[in-house]
Parts: structure tokens; sequence; C-alpha cells
């Protein structure tokens, strides 16, 4: 297994929509770790660390997104390895 963190930027419309609960409990279901939060410039941003395959399934979901979102853009960029003790919405 390749254990790796990805930093994501969720575009669209993300806020208002359950957007960090949604993403908070697929990272559960994939045993990841992490964070996810609200930018102030509109976006979504999560911090996800586990396994590559998991992270990969992580992010189709990200550009599906809860009923009410409708996702444009989903970035991502390589992170640091951090040991998070849980998945958590940041605030």
């Amino acid at each position: 297994m390749s254990k790796v963190c990805l930093h994501y930027f969720i575009s669209g419309r993300t806020q208002g929509v359950w957007f960090r609960k949604f993403v908070k409990e697929k990272a559960v279901s994939l045993k990841l770790s992490g964070w996810v939060k609200n930018s102030s410039d509109g976006r979504v941003e999560v911090y996800a660390c586990g396994d590559k395959a998991q992270l990969e399934m992580l992010e189709q979901w990200l550009w599906k997104g809860p009923l009410l979102a409708k996702v444009t853009q989903v970035t991502q960029e390589s992170a640091q390895w951090i040991e998070f003790p849980d998945f958590s919405i940041a605030f």
C-alpha cells in the first residue's frame, strides 16, 4: 500500500449544500484521515491522507458531491504526510 496525502480544492456550488458532511462521510468510509473546510474564496478544501487507491475513490466522489452541489472543478496537489487521528470538519 502506498500512503500519501493530497490537498484538494473543489469549485462550483459547494457551500451551503452539505458538502463538508458529505466529504467527511466518504472519507471515513474509505478509512482516510485529514480534514475538510470551506475556504473564504468559496471553494471547499480537503486535506486527505491514506492509501492512494482510496484517495482516487474519494476524488471520484468529490466530482459528484452531494445532491444539491454543482462541482465545476477539482484540483489536487501533493501534500506532506501528516498522521491525523481521524477525518474531521474544520472551521
